[in-house]
């Protein structure tokens, strides 16, 4: 995965996220569960699904029920701090606050996801957009294939048959 260069924030996604909770119509409070998952999931950056995420943080001695995740992802992506990207069946998450606009490559075989910026995608969106007097918000951009490792593999076992 390529480290895409942070962007600055005024705030840490936990008082982000408590600001976002305490703004709802009806305020709501923030429990240990929210806490120690906002910790977790923005200690690292990785894409990762509701089930990994349990089994990890279970993994690391956390107590944290199914249900609360799933409430508090979705939480999160409204408040701003997680991206939810649809793969087909599979639905992954990453970090939206504190990163700069991004794309994906997605290999369909393993499921690695290739993080990458390019300027002339970033001109051609933001040219279509003046276009149509549209007002661009953000743009998800997932190119699916096959990773070199992937093909490196495939590769070989076609060689292996021809022998």
């Amino acid at each position: 995965m390529n480290v895409l260069p942070a962007v600055e924030v005024s705030q840490t996604p936990e008082e982000k996220f408590r600001e976002y909770l305490a703004s709802r119509p009806r305020p709501q409070r923030f429990t240990t569960q929210q806490r120690d998952m906002v910790q977790y999931i923005f200690s690292k950056h990785n894409h990762f699904d509701a089930d990994e995420l349990i089994d990890e943080m279970k993994g690391e001695s956390f107590r944290v029920s199914r249900p609360t995740v799933y409430r508090t992802l979705k939480k999160l992506v409204d408040a701003g701090l997680l991206r939810k990207i649809n793969l087909g069946t599979r639905t992954v998450y990453e970090h939206d606050y504190g990163y700069a606009q991004h794309d994906h490559l997605y290999c369909e075989q393993c499921g690695t996801m290739i993080e990458f910026q390019d300027s002339q995608i970033d001109n051609l969106i933001s040219d279509v957009c003046q276009q149509h007097q549209f007002q661009l918000v953000g743009h998800s951009f997932i190119i699916r294939g096959v990773c070199s490792t992937c093909n490196r593999a495939r590769m070989t076992k076609r060689r292996l048959d021809l022998v």
